[in-house]
């Protein structure tokens, strides 16, 4: 089934954290703080993917109180650290939300992604992502982890779904702007 078929059964997006909203990159402080930089066109995205109804996660396999603020900021629903098994993770969202399999999209990066990028129904990689994370995916997006690519995993699927064109016309509403002054 190609990408757009399965983009239009999504229902739940599954985000790994370093190398896909993060560049990847792992920096310290010098107080042994972990310091993150996040994409700001990822976080509006994952808004509109909220407004359009779809579910939202986080399974990653460090543990940082950057992800855990910005899973809060960004209102997304399960976020899981700390998860060297992602398999679990994934089993436990499946019960949680009584959802399919074929019902869920994940991006992902590295090799630790696979177990969970076999088994679900839209498997997405970044373009910076392992050949083996690409050889798997249905959709590979044109941009890195870091730099946009989960917003182009949420623009594919909510066009998929023909939600895009709505989500975008709400925005220009001209009630949305203070134009009678």
């Amino acid at each position: 089934m190609d990408s757009v078929s399965c983009a239009k059964k999504v229902k739940l997006l599954i985000f790994d954290v370093d190398g896909v909203l993060t560049g990847g990159h792992i920096i310290f402080g010098k107080e042994g703080e972990a310091v993150k930089e996040f994409y700001a066109q990822d976080g509006l995205g994952i808004s509109l993917a909220h407004k359009a109804g779809l579910k939202t996660a986080i399974i990653t396999g460090r543990e940082s109180e950057m992800v855990r603020r910005r899973g809060a900021e960004l209102k997304i629903g399960d976020v899981y650290q700390g998860a060297m098994d992602k398999v679990t993770a994934l089993q436990e969202l499946v019960t949680k939300h009584s959802i399919a399999l074929d019902q869920i999209a994940y991006v992902g990066d590295d090799i630790n992604d696979l177990p969970v990028m076999i088994q679900i129904g839209l498997p997405c990689a970044v373009a910076n992502a392992v050949p083996e994370v690409k050889a798997v995916a249905k959709y590979v997006t044109s941009r890195q982890g870091g730099n946009g690519a989960v917003r182009d995993v949420i623009e594919h699927i909510l066009k998929a779904q023909g939600l895009w064109d709505g989500l975008i016309a709400d925005y220009m509403k001209p009630e949305r702007f203070n134009i009678n002054q």
